[in-house]
């Protein structure tokens, strides 16, 4: 048995009460930054997932003193760097199965003035390019020189200087690596087009803690004052929206009462207003949502009567990540939606397999999908799968999770690297699913 696949009972409602994880995408962000002080961080509510644990795991290897205090907190002190590791082997191959690793040359440039780093792997969603995160590192002054023979980029950033950085995109990780190497740099760096995401408003507020001067939280236009050195400081990172809006999206298509606790709300943004556009009720409870169980949900139309169309965009707009959640959800709602993927050329690629499972969909080109919801008149039908990327995969386990019959998902591990325990944390709400 290889424990590479779920195998799952569809059509069965579920109930109770889920906590959603910490966020991995802050995670990776906040992680890399304890790279920025010698002091002792302090972390919370760190997810249990494979893409944060190899980078916990990266930054022990790199000489960081790791501390597990309970399962969900870590302590890290990174007084004692091995800037040498930067050349090993290991680094180049843990590096480079690792996307999240990009995330720790920003905190390297500007403490240690130089960093290596492997050409990076990751997802399948097309080409997410780094051009945006070395672009800043070069206005601050850094200079990149790839080693074809070795597969390294080695960056040399003995002299950082604050500068005017207009972004070409406004990129999360992107925004986070150069925020991380302006703190330090001497003089003003202005960040104009930054990412503003409750995540990197997260680090922001985390590294001014630390004692950066950031200015422009939550906004596009980011100013950092550089300064001489950071401290220690601990943190507590958000909920995972991602999964917040995961589990909106699974309790409607199993007509299940599901409360999602302690979710932050303020920090949501549209996500819940947009799940409410697809007809799903939805309240809010203290800090928690609770979705009751409901037999139908009716897509809104525009007010004109035209057809409703749901995109992604940069914050605060509707997040790249939960479009194929809402795609699912969409094939059993009553009514028909247009899906349009604009952030990444193949994210829907996943549709072929909804496709098979009986739901009607046209998939118009690589960026748009209409969807033409059965109401749950016609159940959709188990099928053997493959999951291509971390949330076409948690798309894919809804869809099985409402279905009439048996699914099996295999390549699971793409699911989780982004979602921890997530088979035993759908039993607990009644689930039928196991890992095969």
């Amino acid at each position: 048995m290889t424990n590479d696949a779920f195998e799952i009972v569809g059509g069965k409602p579920l109930k109770g009460e889920i906590i959603p994880q910490g966020a991995k995408n802050e995670a990776l962000q906040i992680l890399s930054a304890v790279l920025l002080t010698g002091e002792k961080m302090t972390i919370g509510n760190v997810p249990d997932i494979k893409d944060v644990n190899k980078l916990i795991e990266l930054l022990g290897d790199m000489g960081v003193k790791v501390e597990r205090i309970n399962e969900d907190t870590y302590t890290f002190e990174a007084s004692n760097i091995d800037l040498d590791f930067f050349e090993s082997d290991l680094f180049k191959q843990k590096g480079g199965s690792l996307r999240g690793s990009v995330m720790i040359v920003g905190p390297l440039l500007a403490r240690f003035g130089k960093a290596s780093i492997p050409k990076p792997g990751g997802d399948k969603i097309g080409r997410r390019r780094l051009d945006t995160h070395f672009l800043g590192f070069e206005k601050l002054g850094a200079r990149f020189d790839y080693n074809a023979n070795t597969g390294f980029y080695n960056v040399d950033a003995s002299n950082l200087q604050g500068t005017y950085i207009l972004m070409d995109e406004a990129s999360v990780t992107g925004t986070a690596n150069i925020v991380m190497a302006a703190v330090l740099a001497k003089g003003t760096t202005t960040i104009y087009n930054a990412a503003c995401e409750p995540y990197l408003q997260q680090l922001c507020k985390m590294l001014n803690r630390m004692g950066a001067n950031i200015s422009g939280i939550g906004s596009n236009l980011l100013t950092i004052e550089g300064v001489e050195r950071l401290g220690g400081t601990e943190h507590r990172m958000l909920p995972d929206m991602i999964e917040i809006g995961s589990f909106i999206g699974l309790a409607a298509m199993t007509g299940s009462e599901i409360t999602i606790k302690n979710v932050q709300y303020k920090e949501l943004g549209i996500i819940p207003d947009t799940f409410r556009r697809l007809g799903i009720k939805l309240e809010l409870r203290g800090d928690d949502i609770f979705i009751p169980a409901q037999d139908h949900y009716e897509i809104e139309t525009f007010i004109d009567g035209s057809i409703m169309t749901i995109a992604d965009a940069p914050w605060p707009g509707f997040t790249p990540d939960l479009l194929s959640i809402v795609l699912v959800v969409a094939t059993q709602a009553k009514g028909s939606v247009l899906i349009h993927q604009k952030m990444f050329e193949s994210r829907l690629f996943f549709v072929d397999k909804l496709l098979d499972m009986g739901a009607q969909i046209i998939l118009c080109d690589p960026h748009r999908a209409t969807v033409i919801g059965l109401d749950k008149q016609v159940k959709l039908r188990g099928i053997s799968m493959t999951s291509p990327d971390i949330r076409a995969g948690v798309s894919l386990l809804i869809a099985a999770l409402s279905a009439q019959g048996k699914s099996t998902i295999y390549n699971i591990e793409q699911i989780e690297r982004g979602y921890q325990h997530i088979d035993k944390r759908l039993r607990a709400l009644g689930a039928d699913i196991k890992r095969v």
